[in-house]
């Protein structure tokens, strides 16, 4: 069963792993984007209001899927200071119940966000803004996705830690 449950979360986090070099190389635009729209505004006393817009949506999938990938790295928010002085078991559940906790918020935020990219979608909204972007929700539908990698990743660190499956380097 173990060879199995290991192959499942290997393949979850191979997942979350390609979501987070996407918003890495998404980074990298953004400076390159805002280095740009700096420089033309400065240099030619122009701008682009879509690149500005561009600059604020780049900004949400990065976020997005920067957290799934930070769980998956092992940088979530935790009180080291305590959890160090906890025995393995306590940690092995702790664990486990904030897998469980980062499940249920990515799943209700799905539920929660869906119709709304539904609304978005059905009135083909775009940016209120001349010359803005269009399809903003496109922009919305990454919440549910961003949220959707979130809970995945959160079942691959539930499994990993309940089953006592080895780690993986994340380097």
């Amino acid at each position: 069963m173990k060879p199995a449950l290991l192959r499942l979360v290997l393949t979850l986090e191979a997942a979350v792993r390609l979501f987070g070099i996407l918003a890495a190389w998404l980074c990298l635009v953004l400076v390159l984007l805002v280095a740009g729209d700096v420089f033309t505004r400065y240099l030619f006393n122009t701008g682009a209001v879509w690149a500005q817009e561009l600059q604020w949506h780049l900004i949400s999938p990065i976020a997005l899927f920067g957290m799934s990938y930070a769980l998956y790295a092992g940088e979530q928010v935790r009180v080291d200071v305590l959890y160090e002085r906890f025995s393995p078991r306590a940690q092995q559940v702790i664990e486990v119940v904030g897998g469980l906790l980062t499940i249920a918020l990515g799943v209700l935020l799905i539920k929660l966000s869906w119709s709304w990219v539904g609304m978005s979608y059905v009135r083909g909204e775009g940016s209120p803004n001349p010359g803005g972007l269009p399809f903003r929700y496109a922009l919305k539908a990454l919440i549910p996705l961003g949220f959707g990698l979130l809970a995945l990743q959160g079942l691959a660190h539930v499994l990993r830690h309940a089953f006592a499956l080895p780690m993986r380097d994340t380097a």
